[in-house]
């Protein structure tokens, strides 16, 4: 089911009785504006219906969890979101969207189905359709009656958060996967502003938690971390990468050289280091060509840059690509230049695809390549330089390279893994008892893995 602007659909013939208040986390009233869900047969935790696991026969019902997001696209954000929806078991997560634009064509085309979606097509928070929003936002949770809502991004946040509390959303869950380097003061006023109402911040590493504690003065134990995962199925290795590492060495004397990296247009991403780079390189090696994949706001600049340096087709902006795993495998070595990340979704391909990677040492990267990749300085262009060339020269240690990030990303990083990461998170924020694993090694491994440090209140169990 798609909503479009304007529209909402509520199951069933019966418009419930709506009360003026919302309810809080322990099921007391709460003052809503409107925005309250049904009262009828109110049973703690579950709004309007009796979903205990007596009331269902014994079993636990799904948690319902309504994920409120700008728009869909293809970056790293946007496509873990969309790898999530499509793997949530949903015998164990019920999953609705909010988008709170989502009315472009590239938007639409990404949306998932078999997910009710609402989407908002609000561009503009101060505006009167932001109003009517709301309104719309309010009619669609009470169809779907979310116990979780997780939100992402500045303006969801701030539009979001404040209509979840106060249509009585039990937990509010609000993403922060990167390490702050772009929040000016404003954003951090308005974070504050709306911090009192986010039970749970949820970031994708601990260098991101250190960042929130440390700097935005969030509690630790109200900050999570779930690492990311990758559809390992989908990166069948690099035909070189395949290679034992004596054929690579002839492949790579005979062949052009491709180098590339996908990332957006944007100054974090340090494209412009990357270029800089490249020229240092060329003259050593004739047959070598740096390839970026993706598109952004510095498009323009970076163009400037690369008539100024003379790169011509030895440094190729693609554009943006719809088969990020085609684009890997015509690789022989993949390159981040970044400025500042957090839990790299392209590091995690790069390593799915079977390449060597040499990457700047940020966010959760060390973690992830430690031991199967190269890591340089961030924002030194002399280094990267070297550790390219050093790979180029040494063939059959890319390859090993490339071999051991493969193992290391099936071993850790698959996204049946950070699926079940995720569900074992809403379990413990609405307090529904542990899924039972084949092990208690495996459960307590799991638990560690999923949100290490953090300790949700059991006040309000979903009985």
């Amino acid at each position: 089911m798609t909503l479009s602007f304007g529209q909402t659909q509520t199951s069933g013939s019966t418009t419930p009785h709506l009360s003026p208040l919302g309810r809080g986390r322990n099921g007391e009233a709460v003052p809503g504006e409107g925005f309250g869900f049904p009262t009828e047969d109110p049973s703690p935790g579950c709004y309007a219906t009796d979903l205990s696991p007596a009331g269902r026969g014994g079993k636990c019902p799904p948690i319902r969890v309504s994920f409120v997001i700008d728009n869909l696209g293809r970056a790293g954000t946007e496509s873990q979101l969309l790898a999530l929806l499509r793997t949530l078991d949903r015998r164990a997560v019920q999953p609705s969207l909010v988008l709170l634009d989502g009315e472009g064509d590239a938007s639409r085309e990404l949306e998932p189905a078999g997910v009710p979606i609402l989407r908002l097509g609000v561009r503009k928070l101060a505006s009167v359709r932001a109003v009517s929003a709301a309104k719309r936002l309010r009619a669609f949770w009470l169809e779907h009656r979310p116990e979780v809502a997780q939100i992402y991004f500045l303006d969801s946040a701030y539009f979001a958060v404040p209509v979840a509390k106060a249509c009585g959303v039990r937990k509010v869950v609000r993403v922060r996967n990167n390490l702050g380097y772009w929040v000016s003061a404003k954003h951090k006023w308005l974070g504050r502003l709306i911090r009192p109402w986010v039970d749970v911040t949820l970031t994708n590493s601990e260098l991101g938690r250190q960042a929130l504690v440390t700097g935005e003065g969030l509690a630790r134990k109200r900050v999570a971390v779930i690492e990311n995962g990758v559809d390992v199925d989908r990166y069948p290795s690099s035909p070189r990468a395949c290679e034992r590492p004596s054929q690579a060495a002839r492949t790579l004397a005979a062949t052009t050289l491709r180098v590339g990296t996908v990332a957006n247009l944007r100054p974090v991403k340090n494209i412009a280091g990357l270029m800089r780079a490249a020229k240092l390189l060329l003259p050593e090696f004739p047959h070598l060509r740096f390839e970026v994949a993706g598109d952004g706001e510095q498009r323009a600049e970076l163009e400037a840059l690369h008539a100024a340096l003379g790169l011509g087709d030895r440094f190729v902006l693609r554009g943006s690509i719809t088969d990020v795993p085609a684009f890997l495998r015509s690789l022989d070595v993949a390159v981040l230049p970044s400025s500042s990340e957090g839990m790299s979704n392209a590091v995690l391909e790069y390593m799915a695809a079977g390449l060597p990677v040499v990457a700047t040492a940020v966010g959760a990267t060390p973690k992830l390549l430690d031991g199967c990749g190269v890591l340089v300085p961030a924002g030194d262009d002399t280094a990267l330089s070297a550790a390219l060339a050093a790979l180029l020269r040494n063939p059959d240690r890319a390859a090993t390279l490339g071999a051991a990030a493969r193992r290391r990303v099936e071993a850790e990083y698959g996204r049946d893994a950070m699926r079940r990461r995720f569900e074992e998170f809403y379990r413990d924020l609405v307090g529904v008892p542990a899924v039972q694993f084949t092990s208690p090694r495996g459960a307590e491994s799991l638990r560690n893995r999923t949100h290490s440090g953090i300790g949700f209140a059991s006040e309000s169990p979903r009985r």
